[in-house]
């Protein structure tokens, strides 16, 4: 008997919704309900200073106009709420408690310019591609050091390949201690990193299947070593080409052309819904159709592996 499938959309509430937002969650959305599933909307609001109760509710707002409902999650509870992390704190305090019992984080000290020039090209922020030199450092030292500067908690990742099999990309595989290195669990503020929180609720949970952009596949492997170091079940990963600009630039928040305000003053939720259906290989041409229409006919198979150009002639001047 096979596992029935538990999805979810994780959006962050720190700006509105964008063309390729609205790309990932639609796949989201159809992979789930195509498998008569159910699917949960979970506000990552972890950042304080860039997360706001009003994006959230606009964000809920749009995906109900596009046709993409949800069973549980935002304004609609569920079993396994809360579904925002800013109230999920002390699931995630359990989780680092965990990790520390057995010694598999540590304290960084390490000025933001200090870990930026740790960090090898194009990595994020808090980023290093290795051992952070304070993973050394003695308790006497920790403790001299403690006393200047509150610290950021790092994972102490082994030096070990991790692998999986994505849907979208196929096999796909790191070496902790060299691609990733140790990453960031607990900012200095106090505030949990993505990469422990999105493991500790996706665990919690019990979701089974994450959709999700491409920019986040090298965040797997740290993930699945997480899920294993905590004793839960990883779910299953597909990664979902990113929308770049005919100038190659990707898609963010900051292209208002493109954002959800722009898009709905533009075209119908069905001209929406059936152009990127069309990005995304499941018609051969960008008619409008509904999310359900869809959900009949929706295929893996048919998305494409790569990044999608969108066409700077739909619609209007996009």
């Amino acid at each position: 008997m096979s596992t029935a499938v538990r999805g979810r959309f994780a959006p962050s509430p720190s700006g509105r919704m964008h063309l390729g937002n609205l790309f990932s969650a639609l796949l989201a959305w159809l992979s789930v309900r195509a498998a008569g599933g159910t699917l949960a909307l979970r506000m990552e609001d972890l950042d304080p200073d860039r997360c706001r109760e009003a994006y959230a509710a606009q964000l809920a707002g749009d995906l109900a106009w596009l046709g993409l409902d949800w069973d549980e999650g935002y304004g609609k509870g569920g079993p396994h709420g809360p579904y925002r992390q800013s109230e999920r704190t002390g699931r995630y305090e359990s989780a680092f408690a965990a990790l520390e019992a057995r010694e598999l984080v540590y304290p960084c000290f390490c000025t933001r310019a200090e870990r930026l020039a740790a960090s090898a090209p194009h990595r994020g922020e808090g980023e290093h591609t290795g051992a952070c030199p304070c993973r050394e450092l003695s308790a006497a030292q920790r403790a001299a050091r403690a006393e200047r500067r509150r610290p950021a908690w790092r994972a102490a990742v082994p030096d070990r390949k991790v692998a999986f099999t994505d849907g979208v990309l196929g096999p796909y595989v790191e070496n902790l201690a060299r691609d990733c290195g140790d990453f960031l669990v607990r900012r200095s503020d106090g505030v949990y990193a993505y990469q422990l929180a999105v493991v500790a609720d996706d665990g919690a949970m019990a979701v089974n299947q994450v959709v999700r952009g491409q920019d986040l596949c090298s965040s797997t492997p740290r993930q699945l070593w997480l899920y294993e170091v905590l004793g839960l079940t990883p779910p299953s990963f597909y990664h979902v080409p990113l929308l770049t600009a005919p100038d190659g630039r990707r898609l963010s928040k900051r292209d208002r052309d493109l954002d959800m305000g722009a898009l709905r003053a533009r075209c119908t939720p069905e001209e929406l819904v059936g152009f990127l259906a069309f990005l995304a290989g499941q018609q051969n041409r960008p008619e409008p159709c509904s999310a359900w229409e869809l959900a009949a006919v929706f295929s893996w198979e048919k998305v494409p592996r790569g990044e999608i150009v969108v066409p700077s002639s739909w619609p209007g001047n996009l």
